[in-house]
């Protein structure tokens, strides 16, 4: 494919994957550039790839009759910066900021970038409107606090081995992420009182499953290797699996019974005599 109608490809990809969208390469040679895209719950969760490039909500491309879509974007390689209601966030890895696609906005990428973008329904936040919309176009640190945990849990649900397709059905973990990020938003606009007691725990364990999922096959995944990846104690580990009525060995069990569930119905996996 010539070298232009890569690029024309990647950006048609990205448009009819999220919301109309335009683009401009800034790249010197040839663009090269990927997006994987799968379902967890009422999340759509992809990876885009690419090299430098500016991606932009146009005001015309807009109508009345938009849903209205948030979008998550974490920065997993490069850099960028993140235009909207005049304000601007500069994204490292591990670093995230919100967008409403109800409204303009601009994504610029200096260089060969990598970014995990979240988009879901923007009813599904618990958010006042008014919170929500002083959100857009701020950067939440992936390396402390609740975003730091909101990073550490969307990497997990990234790096499973088989990609999210295996989440697509687990309502529970994207309401857990949509919980987690309101909480992350809060903590940002300094409203800790809005946030729920229990919030840490419940990120905390949300991040342990998001961990064995991503290692069922280990043969070594075992309580004390959970636990010392957390820098808990097995006792406080066996406390949280308690709270849901199991244990940590019995949870680890179940995940896998049900992947072998899914592996034996799988139509892809079958093996013809």
């Amino acid at each position: 494919m010539p070298a232009g109608e890569q690029f024309d490809a990647w950006r048609e990809t990205v448009s009819n994957a999220f919301v109309p969208l335009d683009a401009k390469s800034y790249t010197v040679g040839t663009f090269t550039g990927e997006l994987l895209t799968g379902v967890v719950g009422s999340l759509q969760v992809s990876e885009v790839s690419g090299g430098a490039v500016e991606v932009c909500r146009m005001p015309d491309a807009i109508r009345r009759s938009d849903p209205g879509y948030v979008k998550l974007g974490m920065q997993i390689r490069g850099y960028c910066v993140l235009t909207q209601d005049d304000r601007e966030a500069a994204l490292i890895p591990g670093d995230f900021s919100i967008y409403d696609t109800r409204r303009p906005y601009q994504v610029s990428f200096e260089g060969d970038f990598a970014q995990l973008v979240v988009m879901f329904p923007h009813e599904l936040i618990h958010l006042p409107p008014d919170a929500l919309n002083d959100m857009t176009a701020r950067r939440v640190s992936g390396r402390r606090g609740i975003g730091g945990l909101v990073s550490k849990l969307l990497v997990g649900i990234a790096e499973q081995p088989r990609g999210v397709e295996e989440l697509s059905a687990n309502q529970q973990l994207s309401n857990g992420v949509l919980n987690l990020l309101a909480a992350a938003l809060f903590e940002q606009l300094g409203c800790e009182s809005n946030v729920q007691p229990e919030t840490n725990r419940a990120a905390l364990l949300l991040q342990i499953k998001a961990f064995i999922d991503a290692r069922l096959y280990d043969p070594e995944l075992s309580s004390h290797l959970i636990a010392r990846a957390h820098n808990i104690s097995p006792r406080n580990l066996q406390k949280m699996f308690e709270g849901e009525g199991t244990t940590a060995t019995e949870w680890i069990r179940r995940r896998r019974l049900e992947h072998c569930r899914r592996d034996l119905v799988d139509p892809r996996l079958s093996v013809d005599p």
